[in-house]
């Protein structure tokens, strides 16, 4: 399976469609506390394993972190592991703060 990379302005097109996507943000609770996109679910790298049962392999899920480093890890690692729907957005949290929402705080 492959992993499929869109960009901020992309996903942000998508989840505005309402379709079902999962915003999974894999960054460290610190960071979120930073800031965070609305309606995204914590899920943290450093304990992923713990929320695996919570994820099917037929969910769309769209991943992101502050850059985009940690979540194609993660998205490639889902879909090893036969997550079917896996997007990785590109550039992170930072990205989003550039492209689609200033008021998203940079750290």
């Amino acid at each position: 399976m492959s992993v499929k990379n869109l960009s901020p302005v992309e996903v942000k097109e998508l989840l505005d469609l309402k379709n079902g996507y999962r915003l999974i943000d894999v960054r460290e609770e610190w960071e979120y506390d930073i800031c965070h996109i609305y309606g995204c679910e914590l899920m943290p790298l450093s304990r992923f394993q713990e929320f695996l049962p919570d994820l099917k392999k037929n969910d769309k899920l769209i991943i992101y972190c502050h850059h985009g480093v940690r979540s194609l890890r993660t998205a490639h690692e889902l879909a090893r592991n036969g997550y079917r729907n896996v997007i990785n957005m590109t550039k992170g949290i930072e990205g989003w703060s550039d492209e689609v929402d200033e008021s998203v705080q940079k750290y």
